[in-house]
């Protein structure tokens, strides 16, 4: 374990040393680390799905696969809130001497909370529509490596945080099939007030 966490700061610690060296790294990490712009672009995303899709068959699923990702969202979140109360994790800007892009939160950084929200909404679109769950994949993937470039996590607290979005969207997932037709009702409802 104790050589885990020594690695674990190693790579924080080799991965920070990029700041400082170039405008336009610092620039584009300052951006990607933020709170808003991951997010947001992940949502403006799910947004699109929600409206769009080829046929009206398609266009179901998709919004099946948003519905259980803004689900997942929520519980991942809870899952987090929940084991921070149980596991302190001091961030790795406390332990180091480290440049950051960002603000310094005083949460515990394990299990990484930006991972579990932004994997969980990855996995359930993934569940849904797989070739649409890309651009969330490679954004979560962003936004995870900017947190620990950026030295608010360590590699392990995200690959915790991602395990654990990646379990709540397919606990969920499974859910929705299993509490059919309460999915239906609740999407033919948002038809209904021309939402969908």
């Amino acid at each position: 374990m104790e050589t885990l966490l020594e690695l674990d700061g190693r790579i924080v610690v080799w991965l920070n040393r990029g700041i400082g060296h170039s405008a336009v790294l610092d620039g584009a990490g300052s951006l990607a680390v933020s709170d808003y712009f991951v997010p947001l672009s992940m949502c403006f995303w799910m947004l699109g799905l929600w409206f769009f899709g080829p046929d009206s068959h398609a266009r179901g699923r998709n919004q099946r696969a948003v519905l259980a990702a803004a689900i997942a969202l929520g519980f991942a979140n809870l899952a987090v809130l929940l084991l921070d109360q149980a596991v302190f994790r001091a961030r790795p800007f406390t332990q180091f001497d480290l440049a950051t892009l960002f603000y310094a939160p005083t949460d515990s950084s394990f299990p990484a909370n930006p991972a579990a929200v932004a994997f969980a909404m990855a996995t359930a679109v993934w569940l849904g529509n797989r070739r649409s769950a890309i651009p969330l994949f490679c954004l979560a993937g962003v936004w995870c490596l900017a947190r620990v470039y950026s030295g608010l996590f360590y590699p392990s607290d995200i690959l915790a945080g991602g395990l654990i979005g990646a379990g709540v969207a397919w606990l969920v997932t499974l859910g929705m099939r299993r509490i059919e037709p309460v999915p239906t009702w609740v999407l033919n409802g948002a038809r209904f007030l021309h939402l969908a």
